[in-house]
């Protein structure tokens, strides 16, 4: 905070801006003649040729659902950053800390940049429809390489950070990546390792680091800049002009939780259109009015993290702070302090940790602080649950109380807050109410470009999930006598097929086009969304119960705060049995869960009459006051089952808890069923043993 502050850092930092911006031959004439430019290639857009609403093929097109839902005129990814060039190009866009130092670049900086990079990628032979995947932690260059592979008319491809070298593989030959863009050594060693099975590469190009090693095909990002200064712009211009909005430029992959990683092929207008929509109902404010800030730090390989950050970001001029590579291990708070956010989105797992290091800083304060603390939260708590945001007593203990514990995480000048990716537990929606937050959910999928559904400061019920976006559609298929049936979505931003897979895309999309999500929910007669569960992860008994899972993992560890992560098994089984893991701390530098329980797991021993303070305390001996009290636990939540068959009859405590690096979890935190009944397929046994 103290460089943003300083006067001098500024006028030093705004002479490198205009240096490089006079060095990439930017100019005031330049910046006037956007807006006609942009206003030809919209007047001269048009469509590929299509006669259907699907398409597997990289190259292909497909109609777009334009009717009165969505009339709106579509552009390309190149257009919109055109037209936000003409609002915000000479506002700051992207900044990035250098030498403990925050070096921010304008949006007209970055356009230009981007590019730089189009044509260097050009330089290097990318191919028409081909893929650029990028591996590796947000950064600019990140961010650089996205747009510039798209104005390329390449396809934008991430890949998770997080990747085994054979997972790397898959998605850059699936996507036939010409080029390969890693973050450091380390991830470079992973395409190094299998380059032999990329019969597409011809480059690899590195972001951060000296390079260790020297290879015909592999630059650093200096070297990868120079490469295309001789391509010239109306090479490049001719490219973006051919560009379609009914084409691919984005490749999204799924997790590949039940079977290959299906990449999810996004068009222009899926991509334009769902960054101009869907942010409005979380009420995200164009520049002109109020320039919007974000800390980017959620894999930008999964959607809902390059919506918000990057597309988002150029639709209205945002400033994205990229966070440090180790933000997820502990860092994160660090820059939210720095950069004070006006808005924030995380998945549900880094919402519960924030909670933790809340509780855990309150646990510490002294006997009056504590409770002058939880007054507050009580507080804050009743008034946000019967919507009374002008409440004397909430406004006395926010200004005396809450928000200096919103300051300790950050977010002290965040006005919006969203969670998305997985389900949030109604534990920790009302833990952050009683701080005054509230967290706005975002329903949707890769194959919806991101949210379908959404809450914002107009559209709030809980626990919903919110309305659907304005211009979108749903429809609820196989209705049960409860209202409960699969939720359909339509709309502009539904995608376009699976990359080469047409059995999957058929899945997915009847005949009508209406994408079906698997998951399972209701509307209520006001519009808002509550999702049950899903179809391929409700469990069916021997007896043929229809049980949804969720609902019960999350009534239990809402009455166990020592349960970290709990999964209900009983499919094609006689009765329902649990898998228990324990809240513990994790391995600073590997993010490896360790056997040391955490604060509030042994506070919760503590509780109970135990000294527990490790899992193999609780295990080895079968601790009688801990494992009584999650007997109790389970009794109270099947004390509220609907019927027998939907009680827990038997459950059981793991050594390890479920971790990304485990993998028990995907990248977004997002439980991997079907992983983890084969790795603890013995253990599952052992409970159904007679």
């Amino acid at each position: 905070m103290e460089f943003l502050d300083d006067k001098k850092a500024d006028d030093q930092l705004e002479t490198r801006v205009q240096e490089r911006m006079a060095n990439m031959h930017t100019n005031r004439e330049e910046h006037a003649t956007v807006g006609r430019k942009h206003k030809e290639e919209v007047a001269g857009a048009s469509l590929a040729p299509a006669h259907s609403l699907w398409t597997t093929d990289a190259g292909g097109s497909v109609r777009l659902r334009i009717d009165d839902e969505c009339p709106q005129e579509p552009i390309t990814v190149h257009q919109m950053f055109k037209a936000s060039l003409e609002k915000y190009g000479n506002m700051y866009a992207l900044a990035s800390k250098k030498n403990d130092k925050w070096e921010k670049i304008t949006f007209l900086e970055y356009y230009q940049i981007c590019r730089r990079a189009a044509k260097s990628f050009l330089k290097l032979g990318l191919e028409r429809f081909h893929g650029v995947a990028i591996l590796g932690f947000n950064s600019a260059e990140w961010f650089f390489s996205a747009v510039g592979a798209i104005l390329a008319g390449g396809i934008m491809t991430g890949i998770y950070a997080t990747n085994s070298p054979d997972a790397c593989q898959y998605v850059a030959s699936d996507s036939k990546a010409d080029i390969v863009v890693v973050e450091n050594e380390k991830q470079l060693d992973k395409i190094l390792q299998v380059s032999d099975r990329l019969p597409n590469l011809k480059a690899i190009v590195q972001y951060n680091g000296q390079l260790q090693q020297k290879r015909s095909n592999l630059y650093s990002w200096e070297e990868f800049m120079e490469l295309g200064l001789d391509v010239s712009e109306k090479q490049l211009d001719d490219i973006i002009n051919s560009q379609r909005v009914n084409q691919c430029c984005v490749l999204i992959y799924t997790s590949g939780t039940t079977g290959k990683p299906k990449g999810v092929m996004l068009s222009h207008d899926n991509i334009t259109w769902t960054a101009n929509h869907a942010s409005r109902v979380g009420d995200m404010q164009p520049a002109e009015t109020q320039q919007e800030s974000l800390v980017s730090y959620l894999p930008l390989s999964h959607i809902a993290a390059q919506i918000y950050d990057l597309w988002t970001g150029i639709q209205w001029g945002e400033l994205v702070y990229f966070a440090q590579p180790d933000a997820l291990k502990g860092s994160l708070i660090t820059t939210l302090r720095e950069v004070c956010p006006t808005s924030h989105m995380g998945v549900p797992r880094v919402w519960e940790k924030m909670m933790e290091k809340i509780k855990q800083g309150i646990s510490q304060c002294g006997y009056v602080k504590r409770k002058l603390v939880a007054w507050a939260m009580s507080v804050s708590l009743e008034a946000n649950q019967k919507d009374d945001e002008k409440s004397f007593l909430l406004t006395l203990a926010d200004s005396l109380v809450l928000q200096k514990l919103r300051a300790e995480l950050g977010l002290g000048c965040c006005q919006k807050f969203f969670s998305g990716a997985a389900p949030i537990s109604s534990e920790t929606v009302e833990f952050f109410l009683s701080l005054n937050i509230r967290i706005y959910e975002a329903y949707g999928m890769s194959e919806s470009t991101g949210p379908h559904f959404m809450s914002g400061p107009n559209v709030y019920k809980l626990p919903s999930c919110g309305k659907v976006v304005p211009g979108c559609r749903y429809q609820v298929a196989n209705m049960d006598s409860e209202g409960t049936g699969e939720i359909c979505f339509w709309g502009r931003n539904i995608f376009m097929g699976f990359l080469n897979m047409e059995d999957k895309t058929r899945e997915a999309l009847d005949e009508d086009g209406w994408l079906h999500s698997g998951d399972l929910g209701k509307i209520d007669e006001e519009g808002f969304l509550y999702i049950t569960g899903r179809i391929k992860e409700l469990i069916i008994t021997a007896g043929g119960e229809n049980v949804p899972p969720v609902p019960i993992e999350e009534a239990v560890k809402k009455e166990l705060p020592i349960i970290s992560n709990a999964m209900l098994i009983g499919d094609k089984r006689k009765f329902l049995s649990m898998l228990l893991t324990l809240k513990c701390c994790c391995n600073a530098e590997t993010m490896e869960p360790v056997e040391e329980l955490s604060l509030e797991a042994v506070q919760f021993c503590q509780q109970q009459g135990s000294q527990a303070t490790k899992v193999s305390d609780i295990i080895a001996g079968k601790d009688k006051e801990v494992y009584r009290a999650i007997q109790e636990g389970i009794d109270r939540v099947n004390s509220a089952a609907t019927s027998n068959a939907q009680r827990i009859q038997k459950w059981t405590i793991l050594m390890k808890d479920f971790s990304v690096i485990g993998g028990e979890l995907g990248p977004t935190m997002k439980l991997r069923r079907p992983v983890v009944l084969e790795m603890y397929h013995r253990v599952i046994e052992d409970l159904y043993q007679e």
